[in-house]
C-alpha cells in the first residue's frame, strides 16, 4: 500500500505524483478478472475513490423499478436542508396517494388522514410504499408532475446521463429508464450529500397503522457492513438491488463500496450476486488516500505575477483504487501547463497527472492553484516577457 511505503518512498512519490487532472479510468478490472454475475447489468463502484471498479452493460438502458424511489428520498432530503419541510410535519394523504396500484408494495396510508414527513420516508425507504412516494411528492411540490420534474433536474446535475424520470415511485411507464451507472452516481451521491437520512435504510423493519413490514434488502441480515441501499422489482424489470457497504479500510477508517445489481431473476439471486460483487471488491482492491483537500504539494514557478511561485493541490482528498499489490506500480505522467502566466485565479487548473498501473490508465488527477496570483508591476512584466522569450530561443 501506498501509507506502507517508507517515509522516504512516499515523499518523492508524492513529489512526482503532483501536477495533474481528474478523470478515473473506466474500470479497474482489466488487470483482476471480473466474477460472472447473473445479472442483465451491474456496476461495483469504489464510492471512497469514486472510481468503477468493475461493470458489465453499464449503460445499458434498464427499468428502475423502486430504485427510482432513491432519487425520491433525494429530493425530500433536499427538500428539508432547505427548510421547504421539516420531519415532524404533517400532511393530508390525498386520494391519489392512497389508491396506487392495490397489488404494489405500500406502507398503507389512509385518505384524509394526517401522517408526518418522518414516518412517509421510512415508508418509502424500508417498506418501499408506493403511496409514499406520491404523498412526499405532492408534500414538496404539489403535484407529481413538478416534483418529478425536480427529480429529472436533480439527475441532470449528478450527471445522469441516461436517466429519465415518469413518476417518483419507479412503477412502470416508457419515460422511466435508468442504467447501473447512473444508479452507482446516484447512490453515492446519496451517502456523501445526506448520511442522516441515509440511516434510514439500514433499519430494518417499519411499523405503520399497526402493520409490520420487513426491509426487502436481505443483506441488512446476511453481512453486518451492509447499511443500505434499495431493492426494485416489477414483472419486466427482473429483480435489482443497490447494496452499499462501508468496512474498514486500514489507517483510513472505512472504504464503502457500492454494488448494482439490475435484472436478476430472483429475490435471493439479487442478494447472492451483490454480496459476490461486495466480496470481490474488497478481497481484490486497496483504497489509498494519496493527497489531502488544500495541500500543498508543489510551489511552481509564476511569469508575470506578483509573486514567483504559486501553490498547488487539489480541491478534494485524492484516493486512488488498485489491485492489491499494485500500489508500488504507480507510475505517474505529468502534463502540465506551462509556462503559467499570471494572473492566476484560485483554482485555476494548471495541469494533468495521469496516474497508470502497468501502463494501464487507473486515474487522472487535476492540479489547480490553491491562492490567487496577481500581475507584476509594468517593469517586472517586461522584464519576465524578456526571459520567456529568451527560454523559447534555447529550446
Amino acid at each position: 500500500m501506498f501509507l506502507l511505503l517508507s517515509q522516504t518512498a512516499r515523499m518523492r512519490a508524492v513529489a512526482v505524483l503532483l501536477l495533474c487532472s481528474s478523470v478515473m479510468a473506466p474500470s479497474l478490472a482489466q488487470t483482476v478478472p471480473s466474477p460472472t454475475v447473473a445479472a442483465k447489468s451491474w456496476v461495483l463502484l469504489d464510492a471512497t475513490s469514486n472510481q468503477v471498479i468493475a461493470s458489465q452493460e453499464a449503460d445499458m438502458r434498464v427499468e428502475p423499478a423502486s430504485l427510482a424511489k432513491i432519487m425520491t428520498a433525494y429530493v425530500v432530503a433536499q427538500a428539508l436542508h432547505d427548510g421547504r419541510l421539516t420531519l415532524d410535519q404533517q400532511v393530508m394523504v390525498s386520494v391519489n396517494a392512497w389508491k396506487i396500484d392495490p397489488s404494489s408494495s405500500k406502507m398503507f396510508i389512509e385518505p384524509n388522514k394526517p401522517v408526518s414527513i418522518k414516518d412517509l420516508l421510512h415508508g418509502l425507504m424500508i417498506v418501499s410504499g408506493n403511496d409514499a412516494a406520491i404523498a412526499l411528492a405532492e408534500a414538496v411540490s404539489g403535484t407529481t408532475d413538478a416534483f418529478v420534474a425536480q427529480m429529472n433536474a436533480q439527475a441532470q446535475r449528478m450527471g445522469m446521463t441516461g436517466t429519465h424520470y415518469g413518476n417518483p415511485d419507479g412503477l412502470p411507464s416508457a419515460d422511466t429508464y435508468t442504467t447501473s451507472r447512473d444508479m452507482s452516481i446516484l447512490a453515492r451521491n446519496v451517502v456523501r450529500d445526506f448520511p442522516e437520512f441515509y440511516k434510514i435504510d439500514s433499519i430494518k423493519s417499519f411499523t405503520y397503522n399497526k402493520i409490520t413490514q420487513p426491509n426487502r434488502n436481505r443483506l441488512l441480515w446476511l453481512d453486518p457492513s451492509v447499511d443500505g441501499m434499495k431493492t426494485g422489482h416489477t414483472s419486466s424489470a427482473g429483480y435489482s438491488l443497490i447494496a452499499s457497504a462501508a468496512r474498514p479500510n486500514g489507517t483510513d477508517g472505512n472504504r464503502r463500496l457500492i454494488a448494482v445489481v439490475m435484472g436478476t431473476n430472483s429475490d435471493s439471486q439479487r442478494t447472492q450476486e451483490a454480496q459476490k460483487l461486495l466480496n470481490w471488491g474488497y478481497q481484490n482492491f486497496d483504497t489509498v488516500k494519496l493527497y489531502s483537500a488544500n495541500q500543498v504539494i508543489a510551489q511552481p514557478t509564476v511569469w508575470k505575477g506578483a509573486q514567483s511561485t504559486v501553490k498547488v493541490g487539489f480541491t478534494q482528498d485524492v484516493y486512488a483504487t488498485t489491485p492489491k499489490g499494485t500500489v508500488r506500480k504507480m507510475k505517474p505522467v505529468l502534463d502540465r501547463t506551462d509556462p503559467l502566466i499570471a494572473p492566476l485565479a484560485e483554482h485555476a487548473k494548471i495541469g494533468t497527472l495521469h496516474l497508470n498501473v502497468d501502463d494501464k490508465p487507473l486515474l487522472s488527477l487535476p492540479v489547480v492553484t490553491l491562492e490567487t496570483v496577481g500581475r507584476a508591476s509594468f517593469f517586472g512584466r517586461i522584464w519576465d516577457s524578456i526571459r520567456l522569450m529568451w527560454n523559447e530561443k534555447k529550446k
